[in-house]
């Protein structure tokens, strides 16, 4: 595997963290109505079917996941260490195992067994070790999106199998988030980072306007926001529900 280049000092880059708090806001206030929806206190919405709420879910994921293949290439570049790498990883990892705990509380017969945090986790394995095959990213990032389209077989169907994407049929799950199509859209990230790195380090390394620096500060704390903001706004309603009565 090809060496990341040598880079000097480990800077945050407050534009890719601002981003990444644009991703996790917005997946807050869908969180939110998805709530809202659940305790029946907004006109009953299809979070399944209907596309005003399916297509925001692809496009909140898939900013979610391009900004994580955007990080991978900054630390990457940064030379991170596998002993780092595998520090973060196990954080990502140990937060799946207690996001499929809780959901399965809630939604026993539709618990989350495969989510964004456990594609996450998987994925992030893959890029890393495939970083250094650069511009070739970009072609087999399109090859996983699109080879569930075009390749399914029952044998995915199950919950022990469904994680890689060539499903027939959708799980019965709160989220699902499998490697394919998903790892295509984290491998874009990773080569956008590279070649913005080499030739628009700019866009990166910005400074922010003084209004949106409190977003540089909310993307640095993206895991622990995710973990929090559910058990929160559920604990806010049922409160609120209680209280009314």
């Amino acid at each position: 595997m090809t060496k990341p280049p040598a880079a000097v000092g480990h800077p945050r880059y407050d534009r890719l963290d601002a981003l990444r708090a644009a991703a996790i806001l917005w997946m807050a206030v869908f969180h939110f109505c998805f709530d809202l929806n659940h305790f029946r206190l907004i006109e009953r919405q299809n979070f399944y079917a209907d596309p005003f709420w399916t297509v925001q879910r692809t496009l909140i994921v898939s900013l979610f996941l391009f900004c994580a293949g955007l990080g991978q290439a900054v630390a990457w570049q940064q030379q991170q260490s596998w002993q780092r790498f595998w520090r973060r990883w196990a954080q990502i990892a140990g937060c799946a195992l207690l996001v499929s705990l809780g959901s399965y509380l809630m939604f026993p017969r539709s618990f989350i067994y495969f989510g964004v945090l456990h594609g996450i986790a998987v994925m992030l394995v893959i890029v890393r070790l495939t970083a250094g095959w650069r511009h070739w990213l970009w072609p087999l990032g399109l090859v996983a999106i699109v080879l569930p389209h075009l390749v399914q077989h029952p044998f995915f169907d199950t919950r022990w199998t469904s994680w890689v994407g060539l499903i027939t049929r959708k799980p019965v799950t709160e989220d699902h988030v499998p490697v394919l199509p998903w790892l295509g859209v984290m491998w874009w990230g990773m080569a956008a980072g590279q070649w913005v790195l080499a030739h628009r380090r700019e866009w990166l390394t910005g400074a922010l306007p003084r209004a949106l620096r409190p977003l540089a500060t909310l993307g640095r704390w993206s895991l622990s926001f995710y973990m929090v903001h559910q058990p929160v706004l559920i604990g806010l309603l049922m409160a609120w529900l209680a209280l009314s009565r």
